[in-house]
């Protein structure tokens, strides 16, 4: 899962890098690393929920 999640990070910082305008300043780093984290803790966040003992319907729930 760790090495999963490091890749992802990396994917989202190699993507974040094309899209942004360079040249690039310190804070410009800031926020690249900063939302590719946010994307990994909520991947993380993600995968805990989705694979804990609750069972389905974790974020839907059927009406009775």
């Amino acid at each position: 899962m760790a090495a999963g999640i490091l890749l992802v990070f990396t994917v989202t910082v190699l993507i974040l890098l094309r899209v942004l305008p360079g040249p690039y300043k310190p804070a410009d780093y800031l926020v690249i690393g900063t939302l590719a984290t946010f994307v990994c803790i909520l991947l993380a966040f993600i995968i805990f929920v989705s694979t804990s003992e609750k069972g389905t319907g974790t974020f839907f729930k059927r009406k009775r």
